[in-house]
């Protein structure tokens, strides 16, 4: 009795799984504004924003900034048709639109927005978890997405980021 064994062969390269990043980067700011507050109310520190009128108002106003930012870099990459999440392989460098002022518009804009949420709430923790956030989301996401860019688009990468700063 003959036994055919079948192997399996696969000649294709592995599949461009894009910067390998398994979570939404946002839920790094949910995630440090939702422990701030929990934080502030087992150890709560010294109030150091006022209680004021303008401060809701800078609040809301550096909310809407920073999501303005966030949905310029969204509608950009859509234009485009680029992936918008990073667990997706990118299709091209982007760098028209918000993206010829910084590499990162969408952090920015997180960034922004986690401000006016310091505002918003006036809890201390909130601001110090802010390092730590951004930490994360160097570590674990940008950088890793710098990674899968220069790896695909090793020129017009480069070149990019010689013109444009991560940031602002």
């Amino acid at each position: 009795m003959l036994v055919r064994m079948h192997t399996a062969t696969n000649s294709s390269p592995p599949a461009d799984r894009g910067p390998g990043v398994s979570f939404p980067p946002p839920l790094l700011f949910v995630g440090g504004l939702g422990i701030g507050v929990l934080l502030d109310l087992v150890l709560p520190l010294p109030a150091v924003i006022p209680d004021a009128r303008w401060v809701v108002i800078v609040g809301f106003a550096l909310v809407a900034i920073g999501l303005g930012l966030m949905l310029a870099g969204i509608v950009t990459f859509k234009r485009r048709r680029t992936a918008v999440y990073p667990n997706r392989p990118a299709s091209l460098v982007v760098d028209t639109g918000i993206y010829a002022y910084t590499r990162n518009p969408m952090y920015s804009g997180l960034t922004i927005a986690y401000l006016g949420g310091v505002f918003l709430t006036g809890v201390l923790w909130v601001l110090i978890l802010l390092p730590v956030v951004l930490t994360l989301l160097i570590t674990q996401v940008i950088r890793r997405e710098e990674r899968h860019l220069l790896e695909r688009f090793p020129e017009a990468y480069t070149a990019y980021c010689a013109r444009v700063g991560r940031w602002f």
